[in-house]
C-alpha cells in the first residue's frame, strides 16, 4: 500500500471533484435495448501480476482486445478512479483498504454478479464491499530471513530494530505498509488514528530504517546475499525460495505473538465504464478455477479462490512460502480517514532521513 492514497481520496471527496462520475453509455447498447458484445477491454492494474497466456486465451475466446496499463502504486489507481476512470478503463485494480471511501464517494459501479457465477469460488471470509468488487489475489506481508547468515533469530517485529541487522534488511515501501508493523511492535492498533501513537511509531521506524539496505526487490536482494532479512509479500518470498532451489536457506520468521498483515488486491468497475459486459466476462473468466490455478503457477501469491487453490499444482500447494503456522493471526488495513495526512507527513520525514 503506497503513500498519499487517502489524501487524494479526502481531497477529491471534500472538494467534490467528481469529474466523469456521471457515467456514459457502455458503447455496446443499441436503441432496441439489445446489446452487441464489446470487443475491447481496458484494464489498469499492477504489472507482472497476470499471465500473458491467459490474457491471450481470453482475447481469442471473446474475439476481443485486452489493453493493459500499469500503475506504479495504489495512488495512481485512486487518482484514476476519482477523476472519472470509466472514461479510460473498464476495470481498475485497487485494494481492500480503500473500498469504503470509493463506495461512499460514488466512484465505482455495483457489479452484477448474476453474470459472474464463478465468483462463488471466492471464500466468503475474503470479501469486502461485496457488491462493488471482486477479490483477485491476496498477500501476506511477513518477515523471511536467511537462517545461515542472519545473526538474529526473528520472533517479533522488535527483532528488526536489533543493531546487529544494520544494513541487512530489504523492505517493502509505503506508509500504510510500514507504520502498522511499528504500531504492532509498540502494542498499538495497526490502524491507529492517534497522533501520539503514530509519532511513536515513526521513532520506531527511524531505528528500523537504520537497518534497511534497500526498499523493494526483496527476492533479488535475498538471493544475491545483499540482504539477510526481508519484510515482503509471500509471492516474492516464493520466487526467492524457488530461485535458490535445493540451496534454499530462507525461512519465514516464526512469530510468537505479533500478527502479520493480510491484504487483498481487487478489481472494481469504475463509474461510467464503457465495456461493462466484457469486464464481467473477464471477471468470470479469471475466477474460473482452472484459469486461476494456471495463473498461480506464474504468480504464486496467496489466493482467495478456494476452488482454484484446490485445482492448483502440488508445487503451489506445498510452497514453503506459505508454510507457516499463524495464518489466522492477521490484521487488515482499514481506512484511517483524515489521519492519513499524519501518516504521510511522518513517512516523508522518514524517507528524507529527518
Amino acid at each position: 500500500m503506497k503513500k498519499i492514497i487517502s489524501v487524494l481520496l479526502t481531497i477529491f471527496i471534500i472538494m467534490g471533484l467528481f469529474t466523469g462520475c456521471g457515467g456514459t453509455d457502455t458503447g455496446s447498447k443499441v436503441e432496441s435495448g439489445k446489446a452487441s458484445p464489446s470487443t475491447e477491454l481496458n484494464i489498469y492494474m499492477w504489472q507482472q501480476y497476470i499471465s500473458d497466456d491467459l490474457i491471450t486465451k481470453f482475447e481469442k475466446e471473446n474475439n476481443a482486445k485486452v489493453n493493459l496499463s500499469y500503475m506504479s502504486d495504489n495512488a495512481d489507481a485512486i487518482t484514476k478512479l476519482t477523476a472519472g476512470g470509466g472514461q479510460e478503463y473498464d476495470l481498475i485494480m485497487t485494494c481492500d483498504a480503500y473500498m469504503e471511501s470509493l463506495v461512499d464517494g460514488g466512484y465505482i459501479e455495483k457489479i452484477n454478479f448474476d453474470n459472474i457465477p464463478n465468483s462463488s469460488n471466492i471464500n466468503e471470509a475474503y470479501w469486502t464491499a461485496k457488491e462493488y468488487c471482486l477479490p483477485y489475489l491476496m498477500n501476506y506481508i511477513y518477515v523471511v530471513y536467511n537462517k545461515d547468515t542472519c545473526p538474529v533469530e526473528i520472533k517479533s517485529y522488535n527483532d528488526l530494530i536489533n543493531p546487529a541487522l544494520k544494513g541487512k534488511i530489504a523492505t517493502i515501501d509505503g506508509a500504510r505498509n510500514l507504520f502498522p508493523i511499528a504500531l504492532v511492535a509498540l502494542g498499538y492498533n495497526p490502524n491507529s488514528t492517534n497522533e501520539d501513537e503514530i509519532a511513536e511509531a515513526y521513532e520506531w521506524l527511524v531505528k528500523y530504517n537504520d537497518n534497511v539496505v534497500a526498499y523493494g526487490s526483496a527476492e533479488q536482494n535475498l538471493t544475491n546475499g545483499t540482504a539477510y532479512v526481508a519484510l515482503t509479500y509471500d509471492g516474492n518470498a516464493s520466487w526467492a525460495m524457488a530461485e535458490l532451489g535445493d540451496k534454499n536457506n530462507l525461512v519465514i520468521a516464526d512469530f510468537e505473538k505479533d500478527p502479520v498483515q493480510l491484504g487483498f488486491d481487487l478489481y472494481v468497475i469504475p463509474k461510467g465504464a464503457k465495456h461493462v459486459d466484457l469486464a464481467e466476462k473477464f471477471l468470470n473468466y479469471i475466477t474460473d478455477p482452472q484459469v486461476m490455478a494456471s495463473n498461480l503457477e506464474e504468480y504464486p501469491y496467496s489466493c482467495p479462490n478456494d476452488a482454484a487453490v484446490e485445482a492448483a499444482s502440488d508445487s503451489y500447494k506445498n510452497d514453503p512460502a506459505r508454510d507457516f503456522d499463524y495464518k489466522e493471526n492477521v490484521f487488515f488495513q482499514k481506512d484511517v480517514g483524515e489521519a492519513i495526512t499524519i501518516y504521510n507527513d511522518y513517512y516523508q520525514k522518514l524517507k528524507v532521513g529527518e
